[in-house]
This record gives C-alpha cells, structure tokens and sequence, in this order.
C-alpha cells in the first residue's frame, strides 16, 4: 500500500462490515488516519469523551481490523483535540492500550448499558423514568438527579444509558461521565502538577456532568470545596448533573452541610433489590444475551437464591454457560447450585460477608483481621491481603473497585493485580487451592 490513507480505508472497510450501523455510525465513522509508524497506528476522534470510550470497549476492535488488513498486529493510539481546539488542531490528549481490565468499572459494559438493556421493575422503576426524563431534556427536568441504592442495584448502568440516550440525540453535546475517585485522583493530580485550571475547565465547561459513587469525596475536604464550585458552575448556566450514591445525602456524615444540601435540590430516587419476578427476567435476558438456553426451572431457581445483586445474578448465568460449554455439564437446578455455589446468597448484607472472610482469612493463618484493611505492607500480610481479595470476589461478585474500598480505599489496580496473581497461584499450587476452597466453605456455612 503506498499510503496509512490507503490502508485506513481497508481498515475502514472491515470496521463497517464487522459492527452493528449504530455502533459503527457513532464510534468510528469520524475516525481519522493520523500517522502509521509500522508499529504503531494512530487515529484522530473527535472528542475526549469518544476517545476514552473507544479505547476502553473498541481497541481489540480495531486492532483486529488492523491485523485482517495487514496480517499481522499493531499497536493502536486514540488521541483527540485538547479541551478548546478543533480536530483540526493539533491533537494532545492520548490513551495507549488498556493493559489491564476492571470489569466492574463503567466502562467495560459501556455500549450495553442502555435503557434497552435495563430490566425495569417495582424496585427500580421511579429511578428509571426520572434518568429517562433527565435524558430526554437535561438541564431541564431534574436537576441534580440523584440515584442511590446499594452495590450490583443498576445504580451505574442507569448512569451510562443517560449518557447514551443525550449522545444518541445530540451527538455534539460535551459530556463528562466520571466518579469520586477520578474526580479526587484527577484533582490531586492537577495540584501537584499546577494545572487547575485546565481540570477546572475540563468539568465546568460540560454540558452534562455525571458522577458515579459521589460518596467517595465526602472525607476529603478539598475536593469536596472543588466540588462545590463546580456544582454551582453548571447549575448556574442550566447544565445538568447526575450523581449516584451508595447512600442518600442525609446518610453522609461527613458530607459537608452546603454539598448535602445542594444534592437534595433535584430529585432522589432510590435502587432497591429486585423483587423475584425481576430478577428472573434479570436471568432471562443475561441469558438471552449469552445465547444460552436456560430453562425456566433454572431460570426460577438462580433467581430464588440470589435476591440482592444484579451483577451477581448475571455472574451466576456466565458461570452456569461455561460449567456447560467447557465441562458438558447438562442445564439443571444441580449445575445451576455448582455455579452459584461461590456466589453470596440468602439475604447477608455484603459488608457483613466481607468482614466474615477476611476474619476467616485470619484466622486460618494466625494474623489479624484489622492487619488485613491496613497500610502495611510485610510480604506476609500482603499476600494474606490478596487471598482476601480473591474470595471476596468468588463469593461476593463485587466490582474490583469496591473490593478495594473495603479493602481500606486501595485502587482497582491493586486488587484487578491480587486477583490475578492468586488464581495464577491457586492453578499450580494445590495446598493453596484447598486452603481457599475450605476457608469459601467455611464462610458461607450458617
């Protein structure tokens, strides 16, 4: 080929044949060709927003596009114009590869979280027609719209299909979609490094500002003061903003007065746990979606068992396919159980769950619980830290990001880095495999 031009219109070509219209026309139709190295293609979007979606959910995407034309592997880079230019302008914002995947973060399931895919039912049906009101006339309807509801409620998916539904309609609008800890990490960092006023600019510029897990920033005084401007930055020029809690605001003690206030203007809606006819059509369609049929009597059953957590209930259904697809197991109630079998059921508070692992942890090696939610860091108690990790998430099916809240505030790396490095060891290491299945016993034993 005697030009990237020539070559990104290939790529182009398999792109559009191998995606849905609507996933092609919204992600990829504007891409640009910017320079090819032999190793490394880089690609022009058109906003921040579309860039960082399009490496979280459509690298592997492209990359394959680029392998089908070329026959072999290259590196992609997404960049985009920096806050102000045009895509004219020299582009300097970058992403590399992710390297790793948090699939509890709200961008792994981004594309799916729509209101299409939102099983709606009496539990959550007041916090789906108040997003669905925000979505079709933001900055109009409620504002602040604030959702709050425990963990695996929807809380996120309702979050990102707002998103979609606004882009869907105004694909020009700037929309930043973000949560607590970004927003406090990104803060800290533009102090350190004297640039808070592009970060300034960055969030009070949105025309749509959205924040996941707002408690997060409640003990944190300067980034709750930041916060605060921010908020009336966009409220005063009619821009719209979504929160979610795990909480309502009356719940936050250390949320200061002037912040609580100012999220209890809007509307509050609450997430509460499915009732048993939701999650079944929860369970229906996650396995309509993974072209599994599942029968009724599984269907019933995986929904009688897990009553508080969408994302468990999903995870059960993946579970339950790869126990038939890899093994032979036959689809019934009995490999229904087997699938489940790790997955917290019955009516225990998580938190509750969690204490009683890491007190099982402890115990079967002699430390101590509280070393476990600490800041130390001997090789002993780490490695005690990460098993936690890892049977936390066998039998909870929380996100790796709020394993490391309970974990005393650690990133989601931290935990994605012991999950990984503790199913390595479980694989070659049979003591270590039975020690945690004993201790995955003991826990969920009344």
């Amino acid at each position: 080929m005697d030009s990237f031009n020539e070559m990104w219109q290939l790529v182009y070509k398999q792109l559009q044949q191998n995606t849905s219209e609507a996933i092609f026309n919204v992600w990829f139709s504007e891409l640009e060709p910017v320079s090819f190295d032999g190793n490394c293609a880089t690609l022009l979007t058109t906003a921040d927003f579309k860039r960082r979606i399009i490496v979280q959910k459509f690298y592997d995407t492209i990359s394959d596009a680029f392998e089908s034309v070329l026959g072999f592997k290259v590196d992609i880079e997404i960049v985009a114009p920096n806050e102000g230019e045009t895509a004219e302008d020299k582009p300097v914002i970058r992403d590399s590869a992710p390297t790793k995947r948090d699939d509890g973060k709200r961008a792994s399931n981004y594309f799916e979280n729509t209101f299409d895919t939102f099983v709606v039912g009496s539990s959550n049906k007041f916090a789906h027609a108040a997003a669905q009101a925000v979505a079709a006339n933001p900055g109009k309807a409620y504002n602040p719209l604030f959702i709050y509801g425990n963990s695996g409620l929807g809380k996120t998916h309702l979050l990102n299909a707002i998103c979609h539904e606004i882009l869907r309609n105004n694909p020009d609008i700037k929309i930043v979609l973000t949560d607590g800890e970004s927003f406090t990490n990104e803060f800290i960092a533009a102090l350190a490094k004297q640039t808070t006023a592009a970060f300034q600019n960055k969030y009070r510029s949105a025309d749509v500002l959205l924040m996941d897990d707002v408690q997060f920033i409640a003990n944190k005084e300067r980034t709750q003061e930041e916060f605060f401007h921010t908020f009336n930055a966009l409220t005063q020029d009619g821009k719209q903003i979504v929160l979610s809690s795990d909480r309502p605001p009356k719940d936050m003690a250390l949320l200061e007065d002037r912040l609580r206030t100012r999220f209890e203007w809007g509307l509050l809606a609450d997430v509460q746990p499915p009732d048993l006819e939701t999650r079944m059509v929860i369970v229906k369609r996650k396995a309509d979606a993974l072209n599994f049929d599942i029968t009724d009597d599984v269907v019933e059953y995986i929904a009688e068992k897990l009553k508080s957590n969408i994302r468990q209930l999903e995870s059960a259904v993946k579970k339950m396919q790869a126990y038939v697809t890899i093994q032979g197991a036959h689809i019934n109630t009995a490999t229904a159980q087997q699938a489940i079998k790790d997955i917290l059921s019955d009516n225990k508070p998580i938190p509750v769950v969690v204490d009683k692992i890491i007190s099982e942890v402890a115990r079967t090696y002699g430390a101590n619980p509280d070393d476990l939610r600490s800041k130390k860091k001997d090789a002993q108690t780490s490695k005690l830290r990460q098993i936690a990790m890892y049977i936390v998430r066998e039998v909870t099916g929380l996100s790796s990001k709020a394993i490391g809240a309970e974990f005393g505030g650690r990133h989601y790396s931290t935990v994605l880095y012991a999950l990984e490095e503790i199913k390595a060891e479980i694989e070659k290491d049979s003591v270590l495999r039975t020690t945690v299945n004993d201790i995955i016993k003991n826990v969920q034993e009344d």
